[in-house]
């Protein structure tokens, strides 16, 4: 790629006889091609420096790259195309991929022992010939060799070899399973009984007998005792990756036809939309997101006066002091951070009857002491008498423990003191203060994520009730404030209170007829009997208690929230999952296998039972942070926030600086970390299937531009998009960024447009933002002649533009006649002609 603004090299550039003209010496075929009329490259191997890649260049061969610095080249320096497609390169090598070494007398490669058997990988005796160690492997039951890596491609190995010696005794049966991204493949072989006599014997597994092939995230192996007994010793030398041919080149993909409308669909995207959890200053800053919430299980049980948290099953039902001793440093942490990094904070008001204690000198304490309580199926490792609360007596809950042991009993005036210490500190919401408060956090699961102090799941009446005390302590203190809830889950929590959904896996019942809370209440679906009681309170009451209606989302088809499952399956299912949030066709193909359709359900909702309440969605996540299918997953769920006019959004959590979900993220907020940003104006854009290419578009409101982000969820190749834009006048160049598998935001070279198309092509599995600049001028064009006194003319620029028109007598005397914004691409007038000569025009105004 040509960094902005450089003047083409003429050393640099490379024409090809098929007219082709592209810089850095990289030349892109026509689509289809294979060659050209002269070989472009040669084998690095047949050159006098075999470290350098060579071109055709004005009839001589020219070294210009190390071969070491392109991606993809792994111990190979035969190279027969290099080519460069939309600012990406792909590389196919001509010969097969060399074998890998893992162990051959020590690790190599950067393979590593993770094993959780006894292992020495420097074991002397026996070794194979021309070998100086090997690795001995003592096996209690169930346990492994495990030898790990950092993810890496199998595409281009075939099988694992190695060689084992079963000792003296021999008569081991093995299990060799592979691991993606950490975890098991759950696909197996079985090896063995090895032979007996200190005998060597080789092994080879094929990677697909493993669910290992072609995958992108290969990280280790494990040869593991699946036996509930200890086996003899064995030994482990000589472990490959077997290399294969190179796969195949992908499909092309289809050409995507895109559409977008300036002039329809019109709807502002609210920026609270952009929001993470528990964030940095600088993330923040660098994301340039609004919104930074405090919230999840432990925030349910937060005591401010003492600074600590219960962890409820999150871990082992503790109550633990937080850093500092100062009554609520941990949310002024949380509020300092926000403000610092330009975002709003979000803070969660706890509405359980319990609050954590400590013990003396901020000691922790547990609700479920294995001493008091007896066996348990699982207690913590560095506080042992620490519990999980389910005894080992037919995995019973404990049920019957005293909260009192590392709880204390608190209530709504408590709380009130939480509040009145953050306006003390920050002020009031219109001040600088706190401005959005939570109702505590999914409070249907209380019964399992607090189970040491609500086991009963809650009811309706309880929750509705609750929310009007806190909600209304909250207003009282800072009546300004914003207060958001109920904050519930997922799918069954939409529809039924805790106690209903406890009373169904208990009672193994799950129709809704029968559900005994539900009956009590009229049989009405659990949201909007909440949202009607809060919209009867504000009727009686003239007071709205409840600003933003907020729920929870996350996957529930396969691995799809799984942080490190990128296999072709999932990946798939990733692509496609997001649907759930908008499409009201969609059924999800969970076990849930219904229409969720979160965004127009809530808006249904709002719009039937509490009319004028805004709508969030509070916590999400699709999984892969680390991958470019979480980072498209991503910039696809942002897209389809604005396009669908949520109010205000928060992922769970802040993905890690520079993973390419948090640049998926930068990529609307932050993209060229100047500050710039998506438009804050949705416009109509689509194409032919947002599974594979996802496209919002939107006016930004700072200048004028339009911007087009395009979404490739195609898991390889690229992929030819062709964009076609109505209603907007500007020409030009429109600038383009982009990220790939590269992991970077890089600009790539403008693009010319005009008469409304962009042609190009995107990578798969990338994401890249359009910006046009608006047209920079207004056209006045007089109309018919007129016999009624009057004269009409009409002004034409982009849509959004402020314009004002004024009028002269002498062409240096102005002054405005109207001003206006452009709802379309014209605006027509009809004005007084007047007995004198007047002049006109219309000039652009902030």
């Amino acid at each position: 790629m040509r960094p902005s603004g450089e003047t083409p090299d003429s050393d640099r550039e490379v024409r090809t006889t098929d007219g082709l003209v592209r810089s850095s010496g990289l030349v892109a075929l026509p689509r289809g091609q294979n060659s050209l009329s002269h070989p472009l490259l040669i084998a690095a191997g047949t050159v006098a420096n075999p470290h350098l890649l060579w071109l055709w260049l004005r009839g001589s061969f020219r070294p210009v790259e190390k071969i070491a610095d392109i991606p993809g080249i792994l111990r190979s320096c035969a190279v027969a195309a290099l080519v460069a497609v939309s600012g990406g390169l792909s590389i196919s090598t001509s010969s097969a991929q060399t074998n890998e070494t893992i162990y051959d007398s020590a690790l190599e490669n950067g393979w590593q022992n993770w094993s959780w058997a006894t292992v020495s990988v420097t074991a002397t005796s026996p070794v194979r010939t021309g070998y100086t160690d090997s690795i001995s492997v003592s096996c209690a039951a169930y346990t492994a060799l495990y030898l790990e890596h950092q993810d890496f491609d199998s595409t281009l190995f075939t099988n694992i070899s190695f060689w084992l010696n079963g000792g003296p005794a021999g008569g081991q049966v093995l299990t060799i399973e592979a691991t993606l991204g950490g975890n098991a493949t759950s696909s197996t072989t079985n090896i063995g009984p090895l032979a007996s006599g200190s005998v060597w014997q080789q092994f080879t597994v094929p990677l697909s007998a493993l669910g290992a092939s072609a995958q992108p995230n290969l990280n280790g192996f494990w040869i593991f005792n699946n036996t509930a007994n200890t086996i003899p010793t064995f030994y482990v030398d000589d472990m490959v990756l077997i290399g294969g041919p190179p796969p195949p080149p992908p499909p092309p993909n289809a050409t995507n036809f895109i559409g977008v409308d300036v002039g329809t669909n019109r709807n502002p995207i609210s920026s609270l939309i952009y929001g993470v959890a528990f964030a940095t200053s600088n993330e923040l800053a660098d994301l340039n997101f609004t919104m930074n919430r405090s919230g999840g299980n432990e925030e349910s049980t937060y005591n401010w006066s003492i600074n600590a948290h219960g962890k409820g099953a999150d871990y082992y039902f503790e109550s633990l002091p937080d850093d500092s001793a100062t009554p609520g440093e941990s949310a002024d942490s949380v509020i300092a951070n926000s403000k610092a990094g330009g975002a709003q904070p979000l803070i969660t008001i706890p509405m359980m009857s319990w609050g954590p204690k400590l013990g003396p000198s901020r000691g922790k304490l547990d609700s479920y002491s294995i001493a008091k309580y007896g066996p348990q199926t699982a207690s913590d490792p560095y506080l042992p008498d620490a519990g999980n609360g389910v005894s080992v007596t037919n995995d019973t809950l404990i049920t019957w423990n005293d909260p009192n042991d590392a709880y204390l009993q608190v209530n709504t005036n408590f709380q009130m003191g939480y509040v009145q210490h953050l306006t003390n500190t920050w002020g009031l919401s219109t001040n600088g203060g706190v401005r959005y408060y939570i109702m505590d956090n999914e409070h249907s699961l209380w019964s399992s994520t607090h189970q040491d102090i609500h086991p009963v799941g809650p009811t309706m009446q309880e929750i509705g009730g609750k929310i009007l005390a806190y909600a209304s302590m909250v207003k009282r203190l800072d009546p300004q404030a914003l207060v958001a809830g109920p904050e519930e889950w997922g799918w069954p929590g939409y529809f039924y209170s805790g106690y209903d959904q406890q009373w169904s896996s208990q009672n193994g019942d799950y129709n809704p007829a029968d559900y005994p809370d539900r009956a009590t209440n009229g049989g009405w679906d659990y949201m909007p009997w909440l949202l009607n009681l809060l919209h009867q309170y504000q009727m009686t009451n003239g007071q709205r208690l409840l600003d933003y209606f907020t729920l929870h989302c996350y996957p529930q088809e396969g691995d799809v929230g799984n942080q490190t499952d990128v296999t072709t399956a999932t990946e798939l299912l990733r692509n496609t999952t997001t649907r759930q949030f908008w499409d009201t066709n969609y059924v999800d193909p969970s076990w849930i296998n219904s229409v969720i359709m979160l965004i127009p359900r809530m808006q249904n909702w709002v719009s039937n039972y509490y009319p004028g309440t805004k709508i969030g969605v509070t916590e999400y996540n699709w999984g892969a942070e680390a991958y470019m299918s979480g980072a498209t997953a991503q910039a696809d769920i942002l897209g389809i926030f604005g396009r669908q006019g949520l109010d205000l959004a928060t992922r769970w959590t802040t993905p890690a600086t520079g993973t390419p979900t948090y640049l998926a993220m930068k990529m609307y907020r932050n993209y060229d970390s100047q500050g710039h940003s998506f438009g804050d104006t949705s416009v109509l854009a689509g194409g032919p299937n947002p599974d594979n290419v996802a496209v919002f578009a939107a006016q930004r409101s700072s200048d004028d531009a339009l911007t087009i982000m395009v979404v490739s969820k195609y898991l390889s190749g690229a992929a030819p998009i062709v964009v076609n834009v109505t209603n907007f006048i500007g020409t030009g160049t429109a600038q383009v960024w982009q990220l790939n598998a590269s992991n970077v935001i890089a600009q790539l070279s403008n693009l010319p447009y005009s008469a409304g198309a962009i042609q190009t092509f995107v990578p798969g599995q990338s994401v890249t933002l359009f910006v046009l600049p608006p047209s920079p001028v207004l056209r006045l064009t007089a109309g018919a002649p007129r016999t009624d006194g009057q004269f009409a003319f009409s002004v034409a620029g982009e849509i959004g533009e402020n314009f004002a028109v004024q009028s002269s007598p002498d062409l240096a005397h102005w002054i405005t006649v109207t001003t206006n914004t452009l709802a379309g691409s014209n605006a027509s007038y009809v004005l007084p002609a007047g007995a004198s000569t007047q002049f006109y025009r219309a000039a652009l105004s902030p």
